[in-house]
């Protein structure tokens, strides 16, 4: 094999290996099936790799069955050789007809077998989630999910939510809306009166995709009922949920946060504590700075920031993730101080910013190598509030007057 010259055609300009299922993309340029989809739907890129020509995924991929036929010629010609063969194109599994599938989910003697033949279907490769999405089995698990809660059965929920999973988690960038309904909301928080772990994770993940598909007006409804049971739900945690629940609750926060009717739900709901507390049980990177984006809505208003303050970690808690984290954390971090500093400066909060580190940590942002934008909310908050500061044997003067300049 080493002495045989492959045609560079043959070659996908990814993998650098001869290509076994070669497609064409709209930008002209021909890879193997297999390392462009992973380019695009599991690096989540838009791109074509070798003219950066911006690429729609799957619909712009054509098979090259005259390419393919020559390299299945030539390979058999050099198979004495040691090539490898490519075999023949074999119809997919997935051309089996998913909408009988999907009527299936509703006969009880076949809905469980019904659903494992799906998820094998779904775990077969990038492109059949792709096709099981387009052909419409999200919304369909979403609606056999909202007829389990109708009537208060529980078999199938748990297969049904592992599959909604599957086939939308590598997915989540660039699926289409999920149907929008109160129901599944009321549905999947539900789900979360069960003990299964597993289950509630994963309707936490269904939640956070319905929520981030679901237009304005549906945030909008939520009621602070909602925002209750999810603080509750966090706060019940403590410690023991997954990172997978963790993180989609925080996100089903955030994208709550741009109404300020929702901010002062989530606010009356003790929401800051929750966060500070799911910050205070294991930081993590994504975590952090879920928690650190949602507290930079909440204290906008005086009663978030009084909550955060009422905490006796809440400003040692943010304090300590600046520079620690990442720079999207950094800029939210900072930014929560900027507002308690501004508007809920009183002595004893500034007092408290000396004890436990913000105006040191303030100080290292200035000197360390950070975004121009970073240095200068830094410098607005300690030039504000120097005179305070500056008598104070916990911070160097020297230090402090270089740093407001």
């Amino acid at each position: 094999m080493e002495n045989i010259e492959v045609p560079e055609y043959f070659i996908c300009p990814i993998s650098l290996q001869i290509m076994k299922d070669p497609v064409t993309a709209v930008s002209g340029i021909t890879y193997d099936r297999e390392s462009i989809e992973n380019w695009l739907f599991k690096s989540h890129n838009t791109i074509c790799p070798v003219t950066k020509q911006g690429l729609s995924r799957q619909a712009d991929l054509t098979p090259n069955h005259t390419l393919r036929r020559l390299i299945q010629a030539w390979c058999s010609l050099n198979a004495a050789q040691g090539v490898e063969l490519i075999p023949s194109s074999d119809p997919p599994r997935i051309k089996i007809p998913i909408a009988k599938l999907i009527r299936d989910l509703y006969l009880p003697n076949l809905r469980i077998e019904t659903l494992r033949e799906l998820e094998a279907l779904a775990l077969e490769s990038e492109r059949s989630r792709v096709y099981l999405v387009e052909a419409g089995l999200a919304n369909a698990l979403v609606s056999f999910i909202i007829s389990r809660y109708k009537t208060g059965e529980t078999n199938g929920l748990e297969e049904a939510l592992r599959l909604l999973y599957t086939v939308l988690a590598p997915l989540s960038q660039s699926t289409g809306p999920v149907t929008e309904t109160g129901e599944i909301v009321d549905s999947l928080m539900w789900v979360f009166g069960c003990d299964n772990k597993v289950v509630r994770s994963h309707a936490a993940f269904a939640l956070k995709v319905v929520v981030h598909k679901a237009n304005p007006g549906m945030l909008e409804r939520l009621k602070p009922e909602f925002f209750r049971r999810i603080s509750h739900y966090l706060r019940e945690a403590a410690g023991n949920s997954s990172k997978l629940e963790t993180n989609s609750l925080l996100h089903v926060l955030l994208e709550g946060c741009p109404s300020g009717r929702n901010r002062a739900a989530m606010v009356e709901s003790g929401t800051v504590f929750d966060l500070i507390e799911v910050e205070l049980r294991g930081p993590e990177k994504k975590t952090t700075e879920l928690v650190l984006g949602i507290l930079y809505h909440l204290c906008s208003s005086a009663d978030g920031r009084a909550q955060l303050l009422s905490h006796a970690a809440g400003v040692a808690v943010v304090t300590r993730r600046i520079l620690k984290v990442s720079p999207t954390a950094d800029d939210r971090a900072v930014l929560i101080i900027g507002l308690v500093s501004k508007y809920s400066g009183t002595s004893g909060v500034l007092q408290e910013m000396l004890r436990v580190g913000t105006v040191a940590k303030l100080c290292t942002v200035m000197q360390a190598n950070c975004a121009s934008h970073l240095k200068e909310k830094a410098r607005e908050i300690l030039r504000a509030h120097s005179d305070v500061w500056k008598d104070s044997p916990c911070i160097e003067v020297a230090t402090l007057t270089r740093c407001t300049r």
